[in-house]
């Protein structure tokens, strides 16, 4: 398998989305650069996290624009598996691969912690290896990470089993204290009614070793194999 990690300006966790794929996966994986006009052979697609294009009118914005994601858009929507950590997360909503939106967080500061995120769906292309309901320990690192959509899409996302993940407490509950940036409903992450399109906003690349403190992120990478 061949893993493409699309690098924009202001991408600071391409290096870090290589690190895990070829760790945990052995797959060959590459860099795209944000002008690139095709995806070179790519079998998936990794949108990285940081500040694409300087966060300027909104994360994620002026991305959606670049030459690669015209073809990433493509190769989705024929059923390419596609994933989004953090600011990809925000790409993906901007670029109408998935439904919602990422707005600045609740306290209106930038937080950066680990959390605990609930899996709910493990029919996706990057959660066939997790274990459904399962409470993960993955860091955060974002000011516009609360997520919101409309009640119409919403009960649209719960009846076709689209929520991926639902930020928790160590025991698994979905509260109010347990939620970082007042996303609705707890959500962290989501996918498309295909399967192949997932984006969150935790960060499962930063815990993918022992050395890094943790591998509650393995399986993400695990499932594509």
């Amino acid at each position: 398998m061949k893993i493409g990690i699309v690098v924009f300006p202001g991408s600071n966790c391409d290096r870090d989305c290589l690190r895990a794929v070829k760790n945990v996966t052995g797959a060959s994986v590459f860099f795209l650069w944000h002008k690139e006009t095709t995806l070179k052979g790519a079998d998936a697609v990794i949108l990285p996290g940081g500040f694409s294009y300087g966060d300027y009118l909104r994360c994620g914005a002026i991305a959606k624009f670049s030459p690669v994601m015209r073809e990433v858009i493509v190769a989705a929507e024929k059923g390419m598996p596609v994933l989004g950590i953090c600011n990809g997360f925000q790409i993906l909503t901007e670029a109408g691969l998935l439904p919602g939106v990422l707005m600045r967080n609740r306290s209106l500061h930038f937080i950066c912690k680990d959390v605990f995120v609930r899996l709910e769906n493990t029919k996706t292309a990057f959660t066939r290896k997790g274990r459904k309901n399962k409470a993960y320990r993955i860091p955060i690192a974002h000011m516009e990470g609360c997520y919101f959509i409309s009640a119409e899409g919403l009960k649209g996302l719960e009846d076709n089993n689209q929520i991926v993940f639902r930020y928790v407490d160590a025991k698994g509950n979905a509260t109010r204290e347990a939620n970082p940036n007042g996303s609705v409903e707890n959500i962290a992450g989501i996918t498309n009614t295909k399967g192949n399109v997932v984006g969150l906003m935790p960060h499962p690349e930063r815990v993918c070793e022992e050395v890094l403190n943790g591998t509650d992120g393995r399986f993400f990478f695990e499932s594509l194999g």
